[in-house]
């Protein structure tokens, strides 16, 4: 089972960084920085975990995909959204096929 508690605090924390300075918060920074420098890491980490798991190395990967999600939740913070939101939508598609779930968004 997912542990939403700790994503639901790690939402709570990126939200006080809003409030903080850049010079003492990483977060806070990338806030300042908007959202051009926010989906830039977001890049960066994607193509990290993609060299992580070429390279077969299983804790490189888990420690890449902690920052790559890390990343997508400061995203999501910038636009007001928080992991559960993210959590209902999987719950929504829970059960339904992956070709079906796409072709029910291009109708869209």
């Amino acid at each position: 089972m997912i542990d939403t508690e700790v994503l639901s605090k790690l939402a709570d924390t990126l939200e006080a960084r809003r409030e903080a300075t850049s010079e003492s918060s990483y977060v806070a920074s990338l806030y300042r920085k908007g959202e051009d420098a926010i989906l830039k890491k977001v890049a960066e980490e994607s193509a990290e975990v993609l060299l992580a798991s070429k390279d077969g190395d299983r804790l490189h990967l888990v420690r890449e995909v902690a920052d790559l999600w890390f990343h997508t939740m400061v995203l999501l913070a910038h636009h007001g959204l928080r992991p559960e939101d993210v959590l209902m939508e999987l719950r929504r598609r829970e059960g339904i096929s992956g070709i079906d779930e796409k072709a029910s968004r291009q109708a869209e």
